[in-house]
């Protein structure tokens, strides 16, 4: 497919829209996850994002509820060759932290229940600083040559860190980083921009941002005066508190008129035009949330309208 982009320096091919698995086994039910992930991928899409930890925060969950729904779905649809299958590691709470056998008996778990011999992108979830650079890069690479996991990525990590990761991955010859999952959005630029997006583009990662959408604030249905049912809602509400948020959306409005298109696909669009951005994590709920996020594959701003959000979220 034309619209599938190159993950950084590895071989993978992805959709521009990677589909976040948070709500699986959490705000979604399984037959409701069913649905999105068939719809997502008869939309084109073959990058699911999920991780070890998703839902812990729910009472009565343990964490891998997300990794087991994708898990059966992978095997219901026979489809496993043909998804980039994404997860994480350190905060699940049984495998807290990045020590070199943390990481090693995390992986095996999530294998376990994607049902599956290996996973495609596997990212440290949040840095741990208590651990050296070189043991997390050490066990990661480990369990590259063992074919346990294709391509190695970073989340929630200091310039710093990241720097000394790859410097270490170089000198030894050992998996390096392809990917980057940074928390970035139109009403969130310090959070990647700076540093930590210029060690990205230095080495040639690819970003993934997380809160693609700002907790749905970018969907532009938190509105002055309107209630939304959400569990994100608190969250995204405060955005509209802010000035720069209510300029952000007056610019979305703006864009989405002039191109009939929806203001998540636009906020995504701009997301996805921006240096070393790979594709946005978003999630859905529903399938009827869907068709907004995965229209950012056929959603080309012009560079006026790209620089005007820029602009008005600056």
């Amino acid at each position: 497919m034309s619209s599938l982009r190159k993950l950084g320096p590895s071989d993978l091919q992805v959709f521009p829209l990677a589909l976040g698995g948070n709500v699986f086994g959490w705000t979604a039910d399984e037959a409701q996850s069913f649905a999105v992930l068939d719809a997502y991928a008869a939309a084109g899409g073959n990058f699911i994002d999920t991780a070890d930890a998703y839902s812990a925060w729910i009472p009565g969950n343990e964490g891998g509820e997300s990794e087991t729904v994708i898990g059966k779905w992978l095997a219901a649809r026979s489809n496993r060759s043909d998804i980039v299958v994404a997860t994480k590691v350190g905060a699940h709470p049984s495998y807290k932290g990045l020590s070199a056998a943390n990481i090693k008996a995390a992986a095996e778990e999530s294998l376990r229940r994607l049902g599956t011999g290996h996973i495609d992108l596997y990212y440290t979830h949040f840095d741990d600083e208590t651990v050296p650079v070189e043991e997390i890069i050490t066990a990661l690479d480990q369990l590259v040559k063992e074919g346990k996991v294709r391509e190695i990525g970073a989340s929630n990590i200091s310039p710093v860190r990241l720097q000394a990761s790859l410097d270490f991955s170089e000198r030894e010859g050992l998996a390096r980083y392809v990917a980057l999952q940074p928390h970035y959005n139109l009403v969130s630029r310090d959070t990647y921009e700076g540093e930590l997006q210029d060690t990205a583009a230095r080495a040639g990662l690819a970003a993934v941002p997380y809160f693609a959408l700002a907790s749905g604030f970018l969907t532009g249905k938190y509105r002055p005066g309107a209630s939304v049912e959400s569990a994100r809602a608190e969250k995204a509400g405060q955005y509209l508190e802010s000035e720069r948020g209510q300029k952000v959306l007056a610019a979305l409005d703006k864009v989405a008129q002039e191109r009939e298109a929806e203001i998540a696909t636009v906020a995504l669009a701009w997301l996805a035009s921006r240096p070393t951005v790979a594709a946005p994590i978003a999630s859905a709920r529903t399938v009827e949330q869907l068709p907004a996020l995965v229209a950012v594959a056929d959603l080309s701003l012009t560079e006026q309208e790209l620089a005007d959000l820029t602009e008005a979220s600056a």
